[in-house]
């Protein structure tokens, strides 16, 4: 996606998401901040990662998809799903202190040619969304570039993800959808925040 937020904006990004969490765990309701700058009110689809450190095992992983709301309120709510990411037991306040926060700021799906998937969909560059029946499911565009995954087993997961067979993407009722994304890291818990390069992974 084109660059639109920068490492300063992704500090306050991280530290909300930070805060949103602590307040949620102590109170169990939403944060409210005033956004820092209005351009932080745009819709965006947003996620929010979490990490064990050093293990960098996943402990959580939840957003918002589409850009259905302000970004800044966004992350608040994409930070309380992690942290209550139900594949995982609750993250605690003092299990964040050694936890990595990961923002994925999201481009507005658009729909896959499924004739043209190889031009169409680029590991290191693309998220996607799989749709058939009631069924969805989703995968951020960093997941196939950490597993090491070509086109077709990106495809096979973001299926399984769904609860679908593995080749339910060819089905003609199943629709694809691509994305791209911002992504931005903490180096260590609390530490210095860097945005991630895919194509450089």
């Amino acid at each position: 996606m084109d660059k639109k937020f920068s490492i300063s904006d992704a500090k306050h990004f991280i530290n909300l998401a930070r805060r949103a969490i602590e307040y949620f765990n102590l109170t169990g309701m939403r944060y409210s901040e005033r956004p820092k700058k209005e351009e932080y009110m745009e819709k965006f689809g947003v996620f929010v990662t979490l990490h064990s450190f050093p293990s960098n095992e996943l402990r959580g992983c939840i957003g918002l998809p589409y850009p259905t709301m302000p970004l800044w309120h966004a992350i608040v709510e994409a930070a309380i799903g992690a942290c209550r990411d139900p594949r995982f037991k609750p993250l605690t306040n003092e299990e964040l202190e050694h936890t990595i926060v990961e923002l994925s700021i999201l481009t507005k799906p658009e729909k896959v040619n499924k004739e043209r998937i190889e031009k169409e969909i680029i590991i290191g560059e693309h998220g996607i969304i799989i749709k058939k029946g009631f069924a969805s499911g989703l995968l951020l565009p960093q997941v196939p570039v950490e597993y090491h995954w070509d086109l077709e087993t990106f495809l096979e997961n973001v299926c399984l993800k769904a609860g679908l067979y593995g080749k339910a993407w060819k089905a003609s009722d199943a629709e694809l959808y691509r994305f791209s994304a911002q992504i931005f890291r903490e180096q260590t818990p609390k530490g210095k925040v860097v945005e991630v390069n895919l194509k450089k992974c």
